[in-house]
C-alpha cells in the first residue's frame, strides 16, 4: 500500500469493517476485462478468512467462475463527505477492506446452509435458521477464500 499511514492491519479493526458494511463488490475475471458485481456477503474469520455469497444458479458470474477462480472483493463503509472552499480540498473519510483469493461454488447443503447462516447472521444477527430443500437446490453458494487481506481508512 502506497500510504502505509492509512493501512489497517489489526484483524479486530478489519473484521469491524467487515461487519459493518452492507454489501461487497466482487470483481472476477472475464478474459482480459474485468466484471464487477455488488452482493450480499456473509464471512467467518477462524484460520483465515472466508466470505459466503448467494445467487442463482446460472448466468454471467457463474459462467465466469467456472472457468477462472481468482477473485477481489471490497468492502467499504463510514462515509463522510469532506467539504472545502477549495475544490482540492473536497474528498471522503471511509474504511474499507480490499482482498483477494480464489472463488468456489458449494455443492452440499451441509456447506450450503454453513455460508447462508453466516449470511443471515451478517444482516439478521442469528443463525438458526431452516432451509427448504428446494429452495437449497435453487440457490447457490459462493465461497471466497482470501489469501491477502489489506485494510485502508482515510479520516
Amino acid at each position: 500500500m502506497r500510504r502505509s499511514d492509512r493501512e489497517i492491519t489489526e484483524k479486530s479493526e478489519i473484521v469491524n469493517i467487515l461487519e459493518k458494511g452492507d454489501s461487497c463488490h466482487i470483481a472476477l475475471c472475464d478474459g482480459d476485462t474485468p466484471y464487477l458485481v455488488t452482493m450480499n456477503y456473509g464471512f467467518e474469520w477462524n484460520d483465515n478468512l472466508k466470505i459466503y455469497l448467494h445467487c442463482a444458479r446460472e448466468g454471467k458470474k457463474i459462467d465466469l467462475i467456472k472457468k477462472n477462480q481468482k477473485v477481489c472483493f471490497s468492502v467499504d463503509t463510514g462515509h463522510e463527505l469532506v467539504v472545502s472552499e477549495k475544490a482540492c480540498g473536497w474528498g471522503m473519510k471511509y474504511k474499507s477492506v480490499v482482498a483477494s483469493g480464489t472463488i468456489e461454488i458449494i455443492e452440499n447443503n451441509a456447506d450450503k446452509i454453513k455460508g447462508l447462516n453466516l449470511l443471515m447472521k451478517h444482516y439478521a444477527g442469528g443463525t438458526d435458521f431452516q432451509y427448504e430443500e428446494k429452495m437449497l437446490q435453487a440457490t447457490t453458494v459462493l465461497k471466497i477464500t482470501v489469501s491477502e487481506v489489506v485494510g485502508k481508512e482515510k479520516k
